[in-house]
């Protein structure tokens, strides 16, 4: 199989979605592709766990539209903003615009992960949300689907999602496993239409 690039892009604001983030793009590599992990301007700096300190160094290099089309798969995590996108990613994805208008952005694959404070704070809307604009690009839209049994504890097809509870509650092993999934459904995926 040809390497598969992938870009993991994301807005973070308590470190949460960096978690997943660092998760998502450690597992993306394990399965032999190359990756570029990116924060979107506005992002917290992650907590400085062993987990995300190559998340850390990347943070000093913001996202940029070369990021999604250096990349045959993209992964986009944003924080749950009252059911909805943050602004700082749905800025990202308005800067694409000119990469749309040359349809730039089809063809590849693209899969979605989020947090939130509150069971019901609208993780589905916001991951259905961002999936809006990827069929808008032409996007080969990767969900994770109920393809393992990690999904049925995760609970969530549409893409990764993890609850703090209010309280800041780190990724636990059903996020990181939920993660693990997506990321190499998304490489095998990537990597099937790469060699067709």
């Amino acid at each position: 199989m040809h390497e598969v690039r992938v870009s993991v892009i994301y807005h973070s604001a308590t470190g949460t979605v960096a978690e997943i983030a660092a998760e998502i793009a450690d597992t993306a590599e394990k399965h032999g592709a190359e990756v570029r992990l990116r924060a979107v301007e506005g992002s917290s700096a992650p907590p400085a766990t062993a987990e995300t300190v190559r998340d850390r160094e990347h943070a000093e290099s913001p996202a940029e539209p070369a990021d999604v089309l250096w990349a045959d798969a993209v992964l986009l995590g944003s924080p749950t903003r009252f059911g909805n996108v943050s602004f700082q990613l749905k800025s990202f994805l308005d800067s694409l615009g000119d990469a749309w208008r040359k349809q730039r952005l089809a063809d590849r694959v693209y899969s979605v992960f989020t947090a939130t404070s509150s069971p019901h704070g609208g993780q589905e809307s916001t991951l259905l949300t961002l999936t809006t604009s990827l069929h808008h690009f032409g996007g080969i839209i990767v969900p994770p689907g109920y393809t393992d049994p990690a999904k049925f504890t995760d609970g969530n097809p549409y893409g990764t999602a993890h609850c703090t509870g209010g309280g800041g509650k780190r990724i636990d092993d059903a996020t990181r496993n939920a993660a693990r999934v997506q990321a190499e459904r998304v490489v095998r995926v990537a990597g099937s239409l790469k060699t067709a």
